[in-house]
């Protein structure tokens, strides 16, 4: 656990310290339930066949997730209007350190977020990390959103939906969420076209933080004027954003693979990505999505005619990836309190 790591004087805050409350630990509980009960349906015996089978290639898995989480890197890292003062290795680092604390706690990315920028501040000023930080989730952002509209779209044109409640509830899910990318990106042009400034603002309405608003005023005009400041970069970054979901999907193709020994269709290894993303949005404040996922992929995968154990296993197999790579954030958040103590 890293002790309170000094943002900046600017700002005056420490990064975010990783804490079991009673919430978050009631939460991780009921999830476990949920994931055992889901085994139980199951079967226990077919999943752990089903683990074996994938045997080493787990490490194919793991590999996969380590590619996505160095786009994302090098997305924030071009995001900086000077990239070559953070390295790939230190934007690399924070990032499995920030998704660590993120994945960890319930508070999501309101804590993993700034603890990446909290981790390279010796390399990089705080307001231009924190601005190329917004860029890149903002872009993120919609470029999930576009995913999950668009595997909604392929789930009810390319499949038959169930008659009764479970097909009524896909298809409001799918209709809110193709709605929802229409409005969030409406939000967004409109967000360029005025520029508001919302964050300053708010900030000023309040005496103890009013005194940084013109700080956070020139943080939102760099956000702001990214697309037109350097639109060769931004189409580099929605690269980036577009590569890490398409890797997302070659991870669920591999998985699928070597849990059934033969090569599954794109469209349901997309299908399964997007359900998978979509509940990473909705249930981001439960800790490592744990039994949430696992039920949620094992109830989609019978509603596209795939095996509810097949399902299930997939999502078992994915979290074993999350799990080495929060470790592997826990060991990296540990050697950076070692160095700064050292210093």
């Amino acid at each position: 656990m890293v002790r309170g790591i000094a943002l900046s004087p600017m700002t005056r805050l420490t990064a975010p310290r990783p804490r079991v409350s009673v919430g978050s630990l009631l939460t991780a509980l009921a999830g476990l339930a949920l994931l055992v009960g889901v085994i139980l349906r199951v079967g226990p015996a077919e999943i752990a066949a089903d683990v074996r089978q994938v045997g080493w290639g787990v490490a194919a898995v793991i590999a996969l997730g380590g590619l996505r989480f160095l786009l994302r890197a090098l997305a924030w890292r071009l995001c900086l209007d000077d990239p070559r003062s953070l390295s790939i290795a230190d934007a690399f680092s924070a990032v499995v350190s920030g998704d660590a604390i993120g994945n960890l706690t319930p508070l999501g990315p309101l804590v993993g977020e700034p603890a990446k920028a909290a981790l390279v501040r010796g390399r990089v000023a705080m307001a231009p990390a924190v601005a190329a930080l917004a860029i890149e989730n903002v872009l993120y952002t919609l470029s999930a959103a576009t995913m999950i509209a668009a595997g909604m779209i392929a789930l009810l044109v390319t499949f038959e939906l169930p008659s009764g409640s479970t097909g009524s509830v896909m298809r409001g899910v799918g209709e809110i969420a193709i709605g929802g990318t229409i409005v969030l990106f409406g939000v967004a042009l409109w967000l360029l076209w005025r520029q508001p400034a919302l964050v300053s603002r708010a900030l000023g309405l309040t005496p103890r933080l009013g005194k940084h608003a013109d700080r956070i005023r020139a943080i939102e005009v760099e956000v702001y004027s990214f697309a037109s400041r350097r639109p060769g970069t931004l189409a580099r970054v929605a690269a980036a954003e577009i590569g890490f979901h398409a890797l997302g999907v070659v991870e669920v193709y591999v998985t699928l693979w070597l849990l059934a020994g033969a090569r599954p269709s794109l469209v349901t290894s997309f299908l399964f990505e997007t359900a998978y993303r979509l509940l990473t949005v909705v249930f981001k404040f439960v800790p490592l999505r744990l039994g949430v996922e696992e039920a949620g992929t094992a109830a989609f995968a019978t509603i596209i005619g795939v095996a509810a154990k097949t399902g299930l296993s997939l999502a078992i197999v994915r979290k074993l990836r999350a799990l080495f790579w929060a470790a592997a954030g826990g060991l990296l958040l540990v050697r950076h309190g070692v160095r700064r103590r050292a210093r």
